[in-house]
């Protein structure tokens, strides 16, 4: 049994980590840990917690964690993990970061892109991009992870077999992401009074969103070059779920047609036929964010336009689960050599 931290535990990403490791038969959460709540019974925050959790929220001293918990999970906002960490605390335990302190490599970008300066530059290498699905090896022996982006979790995983196997120019590619309001925090934010949300549907951060630069650096590895692309993120009133729809130009085959259905749907079982959280659907089926709701799966699918030459991929997946919390728990599992679907075998939920 291994002793869990969580600090940001009030957020929805923390709430949601502390819900998915109740049923973990492996880990137990020694720490809850939140600037806002600090005494509160953690079961007055979150009520769907009472007779469940006891404990009341601790402060988020990193430090002091270190020395009890053998993982820490910090669901906090971006600069507040790598404005704590240390080769102390690293040489004490594991660290499972949901920001996007860690995720892009280039210090100038991350700077650029989230208009902060990076506190610990220096533990960037040591970090590993925690797509469990792509990187599940180098998981399994980092001391800390970089828990990849919700948009980005779906977008990387919606497009890779095809950018990786050269099936598509990656240089066309246009990303159309739709996400539930949980995606924003649980911050009191304008934008996000119901009146705001209700009814409405709206783009935001238009050729600017900060995970750009993170699925730009994942799938220009798969690609083996550098790649730029369009993404487009929008607002929509729901609770949960992420839905992306992307487009790429196809790339013809020697003979001067376009790739079949056989063949691109193969290439997408070479990478995903054993992955557990990762479904590629039927034909024509498109996937749908309730139908992964509450769950840690992905639904992926694709429909080739013979008339244009291009392809849309879809992809759907819980932006708190697989996009946040479950992927964490996913990556803790690995880290410490358990099942890799220990706690996280939750049936979607519906409707």
């Amino acid at each position: 049994m291994i002793k869990v931290g969580i600090i940001g535990a009030t957020g929805y990403a923390g709430g949601e980590l502390a819900r998915i490791l109740m049923g973990h038969k492996d880990a137990k959460i020694v720490w809850y840990g939140s600037r806002s709540y600090i005494d509160k019974k953690y079961a007055d925050v979150y009520q769907n917690m009472f007779q469940i959790v006891d404990a009341k929220c601790l402060d988020d001293n990193m430090e002091e964690l270190a020395k009890k918990a053998d993982v820490i999970f910090t669901a906090t906002p971006q600069g507040f993990c790598a404005s704590v960490i240390s080769e102390a605390i690293l040489a004490d335990t594991k660290i499972v970061d949901l920001s996007a302190d860690f995720r892009i490599k280039d210090v100038d970008t991350y700077e650029k892109w989230y208009g902060i300066q990076h506190k610990s530059p220096q533990f960037i290498e040591d970090a590993v991009y925690g797509l469990c699905e792509i990187n599940r090896e180098d998981v399994k022996g980092a001391r800390l992870v970089a828990n990849p982006g919700c948009y980005t979790t779906c977008s990387i995983l919606t497009a890779y077999p095809l950018v990786k196997e050269g099936l598509i120019d990656p240089n066309t590619l246009i990303i159309d992401a739709k996400s539930g309001t949980s995606g924003a925090g649980r911050g009191a934010k304008l934008p996000n009074l119901f009146c705001e949300v209700n009814e409405n549907m709206k783009a935001y951060g238009v050729t600017n969103h900060r995970h750009t630069p993170e699925i730009e650096e994942q799938l220009g590895y798969a690609a083996g070059k550098e790649i730029v692309v369009n993404f487009t993120p929008h607002l929509v009133p729901m609770n949960r779920g992420i839905l992306v729809t992307e487009y790429a130009t196809l790339n013809k085959k020697a003979d001067g047609t376009l790739p079949t259905y056989e063949e691109v749907k193969a290439v997408y079982d070479k990478y995903y036929k054993n992955e557990k959280f990762v479904r590629v659907l039927e034909k024509d089926i498109c996937p749908e964010t309730k139908w992964v709701e509450g769950s840690n799966y992905v639904d992926v699918n694709f429909k080739i336009d013979e008339r244009t030459g291009r392809i849309v991929m879809m992809g759907a997946l819980d932006n708190l689960v697989k996009g946040a919390a479950g992927q964490a728990v996913q990556n803790m599992n690995l880290l410490f050599g358990f099942d890799e679907a220990e706690g996280l075998n939750l049936v979607p939920m519906f409707p």
